[in-house]
Formats: C-alpha cells, sequence, structure tokens
C-alpha cells in the first residue's frame, strides 16, 4: 500500500537535510546535487507525490512500466529518466517515452537512439553507464578503453550527452562503492579535457551510498525506498 503524501514529504525533508549535511561536510555547494526520485513499481501516485513537493524528474527502470504511467498522467509536467537497462529493440520506445536515458551502456545502444531521436526531430540527453565498479553483474562501459567509444559517440548528431552514471557494485560495501564513483569522477575529469566537453553530470548514489556519491562529485542521486517505503 502506497504511504500517504505527509509521510512521503516528511521521508524527502530528511532527505534533503542529509544530503545538505554530507554536502557542506564534504564542501559542496547543496544546490549542485539534485535527488531524483526512483518510481519503479510503485503507483502513479509516486509521480504526483515527487512532483507536487516540486521534484522535476522522476526515475524509472522499465520502459514499459514508465510508458503505461506516463499514460495515466497525461497532465504531468515531470521529465521520465530511464535508468535501468535498456534492450536495442525497445529503444524506439524507449525515445519516445522519456526524457533522458541514463543507461547508454554501448555504441549499438547509442547508434540506434540516435536514429530513432532523428526520425522523432528531436535531441536526446543521455547519459554514459560506466561499469567503474567492474562488477559482472551490472551493465555499463569498461573504464579501460572507453576513450575510443566516447568519441564515436560524440558524432551522433541527435543525442546530447550530458555526463556520466554508473552503479555500485552489489558486494564490498561502502568502501568499494566509493573507489567506484572515484573513479567515474576521475574518467569524467579526463573526457571533459580530452574533449573539450562540459559533460557535467554524474549520476552515482542510491539509498544506502549517496554520502560516498556526494563526496566523490555526484551531481544527481537516485533513491526509492528511502522516499517512498519498500516496494510492492
Amino acid at each position: 500500500m502506497m504511504i500517504s503524501y505527509n509521510e512521503f514529504f516528511r521521508n524527502f525533508s530528511n532527505l534533503r537535510d542529509e544530503v545538505n549535511r554530507v554536502a557542506v561536510e564534504n564542501r559542496r555547494d547543496p544546490a549542485d546535487i539534485q535527488i531524483l526520485p526512483v518510481t519503479k513499481t510503485h503507483p502513479k501516485d509516486a509521480i504526483e507525490y515527487a512532483e507536487r513537493a516540486g521534484l522535476l524528474s522522476v526515475g524509472e527502470n522499465r520502459v514499459q512500466e514508465a510508458a503505461e504511467k506516463s499514460a495515466e498522467l497525461p497532465d504531468s509536467s515531470v521529465t521520465w529518466e530511464l535508468i535501468g537497462h535498456l534492450q536495442s529493440n525497445k529503444a524506439a520506445q524507449a525515445v519516445a517515452t522519456f526524457g533522458r536515458i541514463q543507461s547508454v551502456d554501448s555504441v549499438k545502444l547509442a547508434r540506434r537512439l540516435d536514429r530513432f531521436a532523428g526520425e522523432a526531430d528531436l535531441i536526446l540527453p543521455c547519459l554514459i553507464q560506466v561499469n567503474t565498479g567492474e562488477d559482472p553483474r551490472k551493465f555499463g562501459f569498461a573504464a579501460e578503453g572507453l576513450e575510443k567509444e566516447f568519441e564515436e559517440m560524440l558524432t551522433f548528431e541527435n543525442l546530447s550527452i550530458d555526463g556520466f552514471m554508473t552503479v555500485a557494485p552489489l558486494e564490498g560495501g561502502n568502501e568499494v562503492a566509493r573507489k567506484a564513483f572515484a573513479r567515474l569522477r576521475e574518467l569524467a575529469e579526463s573526457l571533459r579535457q580530452r574533449f573539450g566537453k562540459e559533460l557535467p553530470e554524474l549520476s552515482m548514489g542510491m539509498s544506502g551510498d549517496m554520502a560516498e556519491a556526494i563526496a566523490e562529485g555526484a551531481t544527481l542521486i537516485r533513491v526509492g525506498s528511502a522516499l517512498f517505503g519498500s516496494r510492492t
């Protein structure tokens, strides 16, 4: 059963206070860190709660689920962001559903998204997902050798690369997570210098490891259960 809006807003206020505290501790401006509410498996109420609280984007893992919720909320102004793995055969539907794809994890997928975005006459914002924790169960480009693939993706005219995303390894705890986040930050800095691109976004960190992510430069943290409670 979905929690009440008041309970959600209490959770959101507590989370925002914690983000602010960790940011200040790490000499960062809290305004530089965005909270992305992850609404997967929650009913459309979760999106309405987020919008009511002034959150401008929501994260979903599956194309079909997001498309169905979006159809139920025709007047919503939130931006839908895909944070889960995207199969190439769902690329066209993803372009039609999401305002940004955070999980671009292969050149093949980037090429398909570029094609469908071009056919829709739009520029699709996206993030490049990198498996900086080298977890075999996670998707994403390998950090080693990414430069060449990244250079190719920069030639795709209908994609706007905003930055990078990673998911910390499932095992190893927060110390391993922090190393993965630090590696993404270093990789982003290297590619910014190499290609003269801003690439401002670093999407990394969830409820359990957001402090480590903020310390390593996250600009966006993806949070579900800390806002909406456990999933159905």
